[in-house]
């Protein structure tokens, strides 16, 4: 089974075509979507739109969530951005009402959780499926690691940090090594336990400015994760962000660092 598992979209549609069409590429069989596929980003409806259509498992992010509900704990900009999506989610849906599945509804029904085999899917953790986040550094925290992974079943695949890399219980966190002349790291999961970071398809935060996804090969205990990393124009995003008055131009300009 070779499986695509995209995360943290963010209503980056720049970024998502270029990974779906990577996807399609890599002859992957399915797609899972570990959530936030609107928030932050100026093409909230194309993107939902588009996940709807092409993956086959999506879950609940806290930025869907909150466009669909009230949104809590979030930055003044995040918020601004968040009120913004669901203004633009409620008026496509307005305007498809002979639509078969609006996209507020679409959002709203996600789950929080989904489980294949040995392997969890989440957005935050396996102890906060929504809004926990698991940090690299967090491997500081033995406490907090071990209560993680003891939900853990064998392997969880998880969003949220848009920071990439595989956490073992020791607890270690190993980082992607993909320089810029490479647009792939490989690496079999151990036997015994793993959480993986997927990444952010469309607002990496780890200097990297490429969108990123993993590719998941194997079955049973013998399973590969392949990080990928695809360019795609941001600065066209970028430029779209600052062309929408409730989006902070700060929102577009991190895409530019990686940041």
């Amino acid at each position: 089974m070779k499986r695509a598992i995209i995360s943290d979209i963010h209503g980056n549609l720049e970024a998502l075509t270029a990974v779906l069409k990577d996807i399609e590429q890599q002859g992957a069989e399915e797609i899972f979507c570990l959530g936030d596929v609107v928030g932050y980003g100026p093409n909230p409806c194309e993107c939902a739109a588009l996940v709807r259509d092409r993956c086959a498992m999506v879950l609940l992010g806290n930025h869907d969530q909150g466009a669909l509900f009230d949104p809590d704990g979030f930055n003044v900009g995040a918020e601004r951005a968040i009120r913004w999506t669901r203004t633009q989610l409620e008026r496509h849906d307005r305007l498809a009402r002979n639509a078969p599945d609006p996209l507020t509804d679409f959002l709203g029904e996600r789950p929080r959780t989904h489980t294949s085999g040995s392997c969890l899917f989440v957005h935050g953790s396996a102890r906060r499926p929504l809004d926990e986040y698991v940090f690299p550094e967090d491997i500081y925290n033995p406490l907090k690691m071990q209560h993680i992974f003891e939900l853990v079943p064998q392997y969880c695949f998880q969003g949220h940090t848009h920071i990439p890399g595989v956490f073992t219980p020791d607890p270690q966190f190993e980082s992607p090594e993909i320089g810029a002349g490479d647009e792939e790291w490989s690496r079999p999961l151990p036997p015994t336990k793993a959480m993986v970071n997927v990444g952010s398809v469309g607002q990496p935060r780890d200097g990297d400015v490429r969108a990123c996804y993993v590719i998941l090969e194997g079955e049973g205990n013998d399973l590969t994760v392949r990080f990928r990393r695809i360019p795609y124009p941001a600065a066209e995003t970028c430029k779209k962000i600052h062309a929408i008055s409730d989006l902070d131009n700060f929102l577009g300009d991190r895409l530019l660092q990686g940041r």
